[in-house]
């Protein structure tokens, strides 16, 4: 099965980083959360990954262009102009890099890359966002369900302090509480490639239309994951996720 990483948008609430760099790219400890993300359906052996690009997506070919030679040891013969990686990194990737236009939405990337998936099941999720997901009991799920698609839902904890009234007065108060009645979209889908019927042209928001439309007709089922999960949308995720990365 292929995974389908999307890679293409600006970035805009994490501009100190990608003024310069794609969203993808950012690090978290030495390697780029593309390349953690990658690890993990790589870990379930999940190796053939298809990345719609869009803005600075060049970066993003090179930094795959020269994967091996970032990553490993080199020597440089400067006389003969021959360069030979010592110890070369090893991954089993084969990578598709697609470019999807600068300004195209999510699910006009989607579209785009369709002859890249051999009209076959695949998986999809965000170039930003990790977990401890079992890939494994997520494709398990999708394939029970029969559902054209499965979203990953995840309970999040609140960013803000709840508090309920009572006569002018707080009658209860609970910092970043979780809703136990409320789910965020935690990406990590699975799609039949009937979801293409969805997915109209470039300005398709994956997350609008498609997603509602799957949900009215009862097409979208919902795989709840209780573990890790972050995303990394501001400057202060890709912090904790740097704290995460470094105390192991």
């Amino acid at each position: 099965m292929k995974v389908v990483i999307l890679a293409g948008g600006y970035g805009t609430r994490i501009r100190e980083e990608t003024y310069a760099i794609p969203k993808p790219l950012i690090k978290i400890g030495e390697y780029p959360i593309i390349w953690h993300i990658m690890k993990i359906y790589s870990y379930y052996g999940y190796n053939d990954f298809v990345i719609p690009l869009g803005y600075k997506g060049n970066l993003i070919k090179d930094f795959f262009l020269n994967y091996k030679k970032l990553y490993s040891n080199l020597n440089i013969d400067l006389d003969k102009d021959k360069i030979t990686i010592i110890n070369p990194i090893k991954e089993k990737w084969n990578i598709t890099l697609i470019d999807t236009g600068l300004n195209t939405m999510t699910g006009g990337r989607i579209k785009k890359i369709k002859k890249y998936l051999n009209n076959e099941r695949f998986f999809l999720t965000y170039g930003d966002g990790l977990a401890d997901i079992n890939i494994n009991k997520l494709l398990n799920f999708h394939i029970k369900n029969k559902k054209i698609a499965t979203i990953t839902a995840i309970n999040k904890i609140s960013n803000y302090g709840v508090i309920k009234i009572k006569k002018n007065l707080v009658d209860s108060f609970k910092e970043k509480p979780i809703n136990q009645k409320e789910f965020i979209n935690g990406g990590f889908f699975v799609c039949e490639p009937e979801i293409f019927r969805y997915l109209k042209g470039n300005n398709t928001i994956f997350e609008k239309e498609p997603l509602e439309k799957l949900t009215k007709n009862k097409q979208l089922s919902s795989f709840i994951h209780k573990g890790f999960w972050h995303s990394m949308d501001n400057l202060n995720d890709k912090e904790n996720l740097e704290n995460i990365w470094s105390t192991n």
